[in-house]
């Protein structure tokens, strides 16, 4: 069930670009007011995508200051790339590790 809210979440072509900037990003994440003019979108629109992706559990938010910052989860990420790739292999997930630790390092 966890991986269809991200699947869901996903779903929107908004949000996917939203996510990708943030892995882009990094852990630090970026202030709502920097999200806002790289998007191009209205605010009500963004609040509503970042809260989506937040339900979801694909990114997370921290207030610094008067500030919110939205950051990718690393490991919700690996869990569904994980979750895409159980059957791989034969069964074996552990074959597809390396993959899976190309595309979504460990430090994030």
């Amino acid at each position: 069930s966890a991986a269809l809210a991200m699947f869901d979440a996903l779903a929107h072509a908004g949000r996917l670009e939203i996510l990708r900037l943030l892995i882009r990003t990094g852990p630090q994440g970026l202030a709502v007011g920097d999200i806002a003019p790289r998007m191009a979108l209205p605010p009500s629109t963004l609040s509503a995508h970042l809260a989506s992706l937040e339900r979801s559990g694909l990114i997370a938010a921290r207030r610094q200051s008067r500030f919110i910052y939205y950051a990718a989860d690393m490991a919700a990420l690996r869990s569904l790339v994980g979750f895409l790739v159980e059957d791989c292999c034969g069964g074996d997930p552990a074959a597809c590790a390396p993959l899976i630790d190309q595309l979504l390092p460990t430090c994030c």
